[in-house]
């Protein structure tokens, strides 16, 4: 019902920034909250930063100060500003969407993942 797509990713040095995007289209009632997700290399994957409907925004402790989620609602497209990367932010990076249908179903989107690389 929804589809992410994601663009940004690519190898940098480390200290250097990536900003990714994550386009949705398709229609539902509403989009409660966004976020991006990280496979890192032998790290189970985690929630790197989320954005509600209201605009609260969180993020993992090793993002924290260096990392900005936002989001444009009119076009249902959330951003992960990446800044002062680490070699350890290296995985891929997948979009998320979660909210409910026109039918009143939860439901969870995710798009196919962009990769991250940081070069020491």
């Amino acid at each position: 019902q929804v589809q992410l797509v994601e663009s940004g990713g690519g190898l940098v040095q480390a200290g250097g920034s990536l900003r990714l995007s994550c386009a949705s289209s398709g229609v539902v009632f509403s989009i409660d909250a966004m976020g991006w997700y990280r496979q890192c290399p032998g790290k189970q994957r985690e929630l790197v930063a989320g954005i509600t409907s209201s605009g609260n925004t969180s993020y993992v402790d090793s993002v924290k100060g260096r990392f900005t989620v936002s989001r444009n609602n009119f076009k249902n497209t959330v951003y992960l500003q990446m800044d002062s990367l680490k070699p350890e932010d290296t995985g891929v990076y997948f979009c998320n969407a979660e909210g409910l249908s026109l039918r009143m179903e939860n439901f969870a989107s995710w798009g196919q993942g962009t990769q991250v690389t940081v070069s020491s």
